[in-house]
């Protein structure tokens, strides 16, 4: 029981410098940014799903994502609904559910596995609901394309937002590996059943 108390408080402050990380980097500005779509955001959905408590591996990832979002929107004018919101939480839904899948049997680099491929799912999912939601694609298999590979015209391609989620979900979810596996607790010392034997009276 402790060691769960200890392991949830650490998940919860991972959460918390990650969510923090990512209000910084989006309050300074795309422009700013060192490295476009370097963010915690898989990392958070799939890792939380995974070691924290049944009742709070979906609430407080996704919880975590939407209040940040929330902030984010606000500063820059952007609506929380639409296609292109959908879509990622969307695909965060399904990568909570790749970390319910996980449940129990979290080998390190099975989940460093399913953070890559949560990587790609949210990388197919989000950029076709760009392409969806966007007018300045091209409603055809070449427009969808397009939102694949190169992106909008004025913004880096969109392959190299993939490569910058795929960099930092496998960075974030091997840190929160490290803090689940700082928390366990040393197993405790058996003493040999001869010597629990008390000695008898000569």
């Amino acid at each position: 029981m402790k060691q769960r108390h200890i392991q949830t408080a650490a998940a919860f402050l991972l959460l918390a410098v990650a969510v923090a990380y990512r209000l910084c980097t989006g309050l300074a500005g795309s422009h700013s940014q060192w490295l476009p779509n370097f963010s915690p955001i898989a990392a958070i959905a799939l890792c939380g799903a995974i070691f924290l408590t049944k009742r709070l591996a979906l609430l407080v990832p996704l919880a975590a994502l939407f209040l940040s979002d929330l902030v984010l929107n606000s500063h820059y004018g952007v609506s929380l609904f639409g296609v292109d919101m959908l879509s990622r939480y969307v695909a965060l839904g399904l990568i909570v559910a790749l970390g319910w899948a996980l449940r129990g049997r979290p080998h390190s680099a099975t989940v460093l596995l399913a953070a890559a491929g949560g990587s790609t799912l949210f990388y197919l999912i989000t950029n076709t609901g760009s392409w969806l939601a966007s007018s300045l694609y091209a409603k055809t298999l070449s427009g969808w394309v397009q939102a694949l590979t190169t992106g909008l015209p004025g913004y880096p391609p969109t392959w190299v937002f993939f490569r910058n989620s795929l960099a930092s979900d496998l960075l974030f979810t091997a840190l929160f590996l490290v803090c689940m596996a700082a928390t366990r607790q040393q197993p405790e010392l058996r003493v040999p059943r001869a010597q629990r034997l008390e000695p008898s009276i000569p």
